[in-house]
């Protein structure tokens, strides 16, 4: 049992209807295996399914627990400050790819 940090590319979606109702309501959360330590306070970019940057989000959140199935997740509530124009969101997938995503290591 180990915690993982989480700084940069912590708003990864993995369900898009996670990132529908963040988007839709202005809040949401999303679930992510293993124990992982979030930014609670801090603003981060959320990133779709596909890798591409889509929004500011504040983290508001972060609660790890063994889950009734037993297993080690983490839930991250977060609250949506603004949608990314097309050029932003154009940059950051950019750069995210290049920093976190890519296999250029």
């Amino acid at each position: 049992m180990g915690f993982q940090t989480e700084f940069n590319s912590v708003c990864k979606f993995k369900s898009e209807q996670e990132l529908y109702e963040l988007l839709e309501y202005g809040r949401g959360k999303m679930v992510k295996k293993g124990f992982r330590v979030y930014p609670t306070g801090e603003m981060v970019i959320a990133y779709s399914p596909e890798n591409k940057a889509i929004a500011i989000v504040k983290i508001v959140a972060s609660i790890a627990e063994i889950n009734f199935q037993g297993e080690e997740v983490t839930q991250v509530e977060m609250e949506l400050m603004r949608r990314l124009t097309e050029e932003e969101s154009r940059v950051q997938t950019a750069l995210a790819h290049e920093m976190f995503f890519g296999l250029l290591r």
